[in-house]
C-alpha cells in the first residue's frame, strides 16, 4: 500500500488493483473564503496551493471516498474533478441527497457501524464528532471509515473529529495497522476547537497499535498548528517515530 499525501486531508490510498481518492479539496489557493476572521488571521482558503504535479498523481483514480460536506474536504474543483472523470463515490447516507444534487456519481452509501462489501474488502463508517461541545451540533454530521483490503495494512481515516469512545474502539478493538488523524487544532471564531486538542492528537497516537499519519496541517485558516509544533509536541511525549507528518505532496510506502 502507498499513502500519498496531498494537501490538508486530500490524500490517496493506493493498493495494487486500485487509487482511492480521499476528500478532494482541489482548488487553487485562495479559492474559498477565509474561515475565522477573529481568532486567527483572515486569509482566503486554501492558504497554499496543490503541490507541483498533482495533476499527474490524480491521473487513474478509481474511486473515491467522501467523509462530510464541508468545501475543505470537498470543494468545486474536487466536485467538478469527480464528474469530469465519472469517479465512483462512496459517503455516508447522510450526505447521499447532497452530493447526487452536486451531480456525482454515488455507488455506495454507509450507515454508522455497519460493516460493507468495498473493492474485495470491507469499509465500515465510524461515527465522528466535529467538536467539542456545543460547536459540534453546527458543523454536523461526519463519518471516518475503518477500510480493509485484501493483502493490505487496514487503515482507519478517523475524519475531522474529537477523541471520543467511537475513536476509542477503533484504535482499542478493530485495531488498524494505519490510522489518520487530523492534527491541525481548528478553531471557528467562537466556541471550542472543532478538531482534536494538543492532549487528545496525544492520546490518539498513544492508543493507536500500528502507524500514524497526521493530516488537516497547514493548509486553511482555522487551524494554529504547524507542522513543527506538532513535532515538538511528539517528540517530547515519545511518538515522534510512530507518527508521519508528511508535506504536501510526499508520498509513503507501507
Amino acid at each position: 500500500m502507498r499513502i500519498h499525501h496531498i494537501r490538508n486531508a486530500t490524500m490517496i490510498i493506493e493498493t495494487d488493483t486500485d487509487r482511492i481518492l480521499v476528500d478532494p479539496m482541489l482548488g487553487p489557493k485562495g479559492s474559498l473564503p477565509a474561515f475565522t476572521y477573529f481568532r486567527f488571521r483572515a486569509r482566503r482558503n486554501p492558504i497554499v496551493d496543490l503541490p507541483e504535479h498533482t495533476g499527474e498523481v490524480l491521473k487513474g483514480i478509481t474511486h473515491c471516498l467522501i467523509t462530510h460536506r464541508h468545501p475543505d474536504h470537498i470543494d468545486e474543483s474536487g466536485i467538478a474533478f469527480l464528474k469530469k472523470h465519472k469517479i465512483p463515490v462512496t459517503c455516508s447516507a447522510l450526505d447521499e441527497t447532497f452530493f447526487k444534487d452536486k451531480g456525482l456519481h454515488i455507488v455506495q452509501v454507509l450507515q454508522y457501524g455497519q460493516p460493507t462489501d468495498f473493492l474485495g474488502g470491507s469499509i465500515t463508517g465510524i461515527p465522528a464528532l466535529h467538536g467539542y461541545g456545543y460547536i459540534a451540533k453546527r458543523m454536523g454530521k461526519v463519518m471516518g471509515f475503518f477500510i480493509k483490503l485484501p493483502g493490505a495494512p487496514s487503515v482507519y481515516l478517523s475524519s475531522d473529529t474529537v477523541y471520543t469512545s467511537d475513536v476509542d474502539k477503533v484504535l482499542k478493538t478493530l485495531a488498524p495497522d494505519l490510522s489518520v488523524v487530523a492534527c491541525g487544532s481548528a478553531q471557528m471564531d467562537f466556541f471550542k476547537p472543532i478538531l482534536m486538542t494538543s492532549e487528545d492528537i496525544v492520546r490518539f497516537i498513544r492508543n493507536a497499535p500500528g502507524k500514524v499519519i497526521a493530516n488537516h496541517l497547514e493548509a486553511v485558516n482555522h487551524c494554529p498548528t504547524t507542522r513543527e509544533k506538532l513535532k515538538e509536541i511528539l517528540k517530547a511525549k515519545g511518538l515522534l517515530e510512530k507518527t508521519w507528518i508528511p508535506a504536501d505532496g510526499e508520498k509513503m510506502e507501507m
